[in-house]
């Protein structure tokens, strides 16, 4: 048996994924890191943020400008789930103009999310992207 099977209600998991973003995209910086876990280990660049603590003090409001001038489509998703672990694969094409700066990328996201007393949380989130051609 693998870690992970593939099961339809890992669809939660990805409804919390997807309000992370929307709250990334909305500026609500709060609503954003509820849906971390505290001890949350985000890996992007080659940079690692070990803590919700650290991210909202550090990459989180750059993230948030960002998403408030980018337009994220998800181009596929696949998902597995395990008992209270899901893992969210996604791939993505995102444009904005910002800082000045037209931006066209491809996009992957990598994420781990376990329930926590009734709710899904981001344990893991990895995410690494391309200029487009």
């Amino acid at each position: 048996m693998s870690l992970f099977s593939s099961v339809a209600c890992a669809s939660e998991a990805t409804d919390a994924l997807d309000a992370f973003h929307a709250a990334l995209t909305s500026g609500d910086k709060a609503r954003a890191a509820e849906l971390l876990a505290t001890d949350v280990a985000i890996y992007e660049s080659g940079y690692v943020e070990r803590s919700r603590a650290e991210y909202a003090g550090h990459h989180l409001p750059e993230d948030i400008a960002f998403a408030k001038t980018a337009s994220r489509k998800v181009l596929q998703t696949s998902e597995r789930m395990e008992g209270k672990l899901a893992m969210i694969w996604q791939e993505t094409e995102t444009t904005a103009k910002h800082k000045g700066k037209n931006i066209h990328i491809f996009g992957t996201e990598t994420s781990l999310l376990e329930k926590q007393d009734g709710q899904w949380r981001i344990v893991h989130v990895h995410w690494s992207s391309r200029k487009s051609k």
